[in-house]
């Protein structure tokens, strides 16, 4: 008997180490930290075209809470930063996507972005449960597509996102100021752009990984600013991506697509 409880006392031991280990882990993926609200708030901003951001609502995250209105506006155009992209099922440190929407997008796209962030800053979720519970809801209609034809703008000078479908984890930092004109349910076949063109338009709707071809809400059509366009984003944005660059490594420029 005294044999039994023994080694059942180093069987717990065990089992709360390696609980210990898993959840020190876990800890260490789903805290972000706060940036500076001011570098976030132009970060956000600058996804957008100069005239509409005064008028736009700007999100911060707080990476306790969620994301809360840092900047309310009047436009109905709205910014923000995202740092969890549900589709991949993943809680990276390093991910910095400044996005931009019309009152279209920040209606029905925005959530998911919102309640992945709310999710994972309880600490409660891993990511797969965050990836299921948003696929979930938009199966059972809880997130609605885009009623009517509008576009995201994705103009910052610097970013750094996900290169490839869910599946696909690679990252990286690049300039590619775009526009992303919103194509719910669409498929490659259905539009016939090449994939590997490298000036665009693009399709992407990583939603579809998750749900089944076709059944993304989330989908876009992508395409690269202007020349001219480009060229003042980045003159405008230089101070911008060096304070970014001050704050973290994870801002130098790793892939340049303006000089495509």
């Amino acid at each position: 008997m005294a044999q039994r409880l023994k080694n059942n006392g180093r069987g717990l031991l065990l089992t709360l180490a390696l609980l210990l280990m898993v959840t020190g882990g876990f800890a260490q993926q789903w805290q972000l930290d706060k940036m500076p609200a001011d570098l976030e708030t132009d970060l956000a901003l600058h996804a957008l075209p100069p005239n509409l951001r005064a008028d736009a609502t700007v999100y911060l995250l707080d990476p306790a809470k969620g994301y809360y209105v840092g900047k309310q506006g009047t436009s109905g155009f709205i910014c923000f930063v995202t740092r969890t992209n549900w589709e991949w099922a993943e809680y990276r440190q390093d991910l910095y996507t400044p996005m931009g929407y019309d009152p279209e997008g920040a209606r029905t796209i925005f959530p998911l972005y919102r309640d992945a962030a709310a999710m994972r800053a309880t600490g409660m979720y891993i990511a797969e449960q965050v990836r299921d519970t948003i696929a979930g809801r938009i199966v059972r209609g809880f997130y609605a597509p885009p009623a009517k034809a509008g576009l995201s703008y994705m103009l910052a000078p610097v970013m750094r996102v996900y290169t490839g479908k869910p599946g696909d984890k690679s990252v990286m930092t690049m300039s590619m100021p775009h526009f992303m004109f919103y194509a719910p349910y669409i498929t490659v076949a259905d539009v016939g752009f090449d994939s590997n063109s490298p000036s665009g338009p693009w399709l992407i709707n990583s939603g579809n990984t998750v749900l089944g071809d076709g059944k993304g809400p989330e989908g876009y059509f992508i395409m690269p600013a202007d020349k001219a366009t480009t060229a003042k984003i980045m003159e405008d944005g230089k101070d911008l991506v060096k304070r970014l660059q001050a704050y973290s490594h994870y801002f130098n420029v790793e892939m340049d697509m303006t000089k495509n």
